[in-house]
């Protein structure tokens, strides 16, 4: 059972084809958007229960509820295929952001949240020592993972060959890299983003076919994993659209 806690995850969750079992809310709850989601669990025939908030907060994994928990079949895991048929349905040339060893559950919500407001068609992590889909992923996604399509695999870099293979060219984000504003993003794209701590590895590093960076002009010359990849994400999706 996977737990989807927060008003908009939980709304995005209904909206959706995920298989919510059951939805908890809490006695004391403020209504307000409370009622909505209540009425669209009805036309899903979604069983609701009035809890105490100490129930909800005995179950939550980021402690930030907002009085609601939906409980929901464990979140399944697309593929490579699901990402690409996802753009060729759309019309799309492919753009998929690839994480290597990102840790922090925070960073992958809201990396995934921003690779599916601009346009992307997926998101790949590692199986091994990284940040997995749970509900503190959900809620910083804001309900994003229950739109765009995330892929887990044993290695990243086997998986830049397949991508590869499969008509993507890769950009890893590097400080050494070439500035994104003078990169030509009008192809198939693979986006490596590392970790928040050393980066993209060495051998992933050697996988890619070009480095891109974002140019700095502070005194701090480093960016969180998730604001560098928003940043250069948003690049990529602004060449497609002008």
């Amino acid at each position: 059972m996977r737990i989807i806690e927060g008003r908009n995850p939980v709304i995005e969750a209904l909206r959706s084809e995920v298989q919510i079992d059951t939805i908890l809310i809490s006695k004391e709850a403020a209504q307000g958007s409370l009622n909505k989601i209540i009425e669209l669990a009805k036309t899903k025939n979604i069983l609701v229960k009035n809890v105490d908030k100490a129930t909800l907060d005995r179950l939550s994994e980021n402690k930030r509820h907002q009085g609601v928990i939906a409980e929901a079949m464990e979140y399944e895991y697309k593929d490579i295929d699901d990402m690409l048929n996802y753009a060729k349905k759309r019309g799309e040339k492919p753009f998929v952001v690839i994480l290597d060893e990102i840790t922090d559950v925070h960073n992958l919500g809201a990396i995934i949240r921003t690779a599916e407001c601009l346009g992307a068609h997926g998101v790949i992590i590692p199986k091994r020592r990284a940040a997995q889909i749970n509900g503190v992923v959900a809620k910083s996604s804001a309900g994003a993972i229950e739109y765009l399509p995330v892929a887990r695999v044993t290695n990243i870099s086997q998986t830049l060959e397949e991508l590869k293979e499969k008509g993507l060219w890769i950009y890893g984000a590097d400080m050494n890299g070439k500035n994104i504003y003078e990169e030509k993003f009008d192809v198939p794209v693979g986006l490596v983003i590392g970790s928040e701590g050393s980066g993209i590895g060495r051998l992933v590093k050697e996988k890619c076919d070009n480095l891109v960076k974002i140019p700095m002009k502070g005194n701090i010359n480093s960016l969180n994993a998730s604001c560098a990849a928003s940043i250069i994400i948003y690049e990529i999706m602004k060449q497609r659209v002008i």
